[in-house]
């Protein structure tokens, strides 16, 4: 009866496959390899999705998460974050699944579990939303880098052409900042609905406030690095035009090393974006994250999170590896 149960929640909570096609959702196609990766993603992180809400418990979901191929591997826990977060935002079956993933094998999959946690609260309720003072004050704030993800791939129109902001944004706390890092989730899905196309990208990036610019490259060089997509001259066309936003462009690429580091699941498209956006190797670049990273945050004016990303910027600007 409960492998049944389990089995039938993951049928009627995992979304259909085909929402996640270039050709459903209306993205750009660069080429047949660029779709088949794009789709893949999908594909692989509704897989880690589907573990999670069937799984028993999290340990017994990261025993097939961990089977997942290391370049695909990350997006099984993002899918699974969303999972985990998901029945933890339902009536039932009670919650403390995404914590206990933090907490135990998913903890080297940290960024990427918390970013599918803003993944399922664009679709809960608001009042089914976690508790942000459960998460790490520094990183929360890549749950709402996936929330702006989330909204900006099933929501393109809306918050890609017309470029839609919630100015009453209050998770997790009431700041200005909370649309600046739920645009650094919509540049990442910049370089999803443009394809890994870095021409495309970058004209549509152009096509938003100079002011909003800065984090919508953040996430593209996270995303550029992360999944990849690009060839090495395509990816040197993203680093010229991003111009001054350069820095930030790196800043998101180094993210992305870390997060492969952390989790031993580094390959070659990574290294190699991270030497042309970071003009670094993957290991030093994800090594910068830490090295700058407060051991103690304390949000002012400006949250923590926004400092570290600065310094992590600012870090490739003075080793010369970012010129602006």
């Amino acid at each position: 009866m409960g492998n049944g149960w389990r089995a039938l929640r993951r049928r009627i909570l995992t979304p259909n496959v085909v929402e996640t096609t270039l050709d459903k959702r209306g993205f750009h196609k660069k080429s047949p390899a660029a779709q088949e990766l794009l789709e893949k993603v999908g594909r692989i992180f509704l897989e880690g999705y589907g573990y999670a809400v069937e799984a028993r418990t999290t340990a017994d979901a990261m025993e097939r998460l961990d089977q997942i191929p290391e370049r695909f591997r990350g997006f099984a826990y993002e899918g699974a974050g969303m999972g985990w977060a998901m029945l933890d935002g339902l009536p039932l079956p009670g919650t403390g699944r995404t914590q206990e993933s933090l907490v135990s094998g998913g903890d080297p999959h940290n960024y990427l579990i918390y970013v599918g946690v803003g993944w399922a609260m664009a679709r809960l309720p608001k009042f089914r939303w976690p508790d942000p003072e459960a998460f790490d004050p520094l990183l929360r704030w890549l749950v709402l880098d996936g929330y702006g993800f989330h909204q900006a791939y099933f929501r393109t129109q809306k918050y890609i052409h017309e470029q839609y902001q919630d100015e009453r944004f209050a998770w997790p706390v009431a700041s200005p900042y909370t649309n600046r890092a739920i645009d650094q989730g919509i540049g990442r899905a910049l370089w999803f609905i443009g394809g890994t196309d870095a021409r495309l990208v970058t004209s549509m990036v152009r096509d938003f406030p100079e002011e909003r610019r800065s984090d919508l490259y953040g996430g593209i060089g996270l995303a550029a690095t992360y999944a990849g997509g690009a060839d090495p001259d395509e990816l040197r066309y993203l680093r010229d035009h991003a111009g001054e936003h350069r820095g930030l462009l790196a800043q998101g690429s180094a993210f992305a090393a870390e997060a492969r580091v952390r989790a031993g699941l580094l390959v070659p498209h990574s290294e190699a974006a991270a030497e042309i956006l970071c003009g670094t190797d993957a290991v030093t670049a994800a090594k910068v994250t830490q090295d700058v990273r407060p051991a103690k945050p304390v949000d002012g004016e400006v949250p923590a999170f926004e400092t570290w990303r600065q310094q992590i910027a600012n870090e490739f600007v003075s080793l010369g590896g970012v010129h602006l």
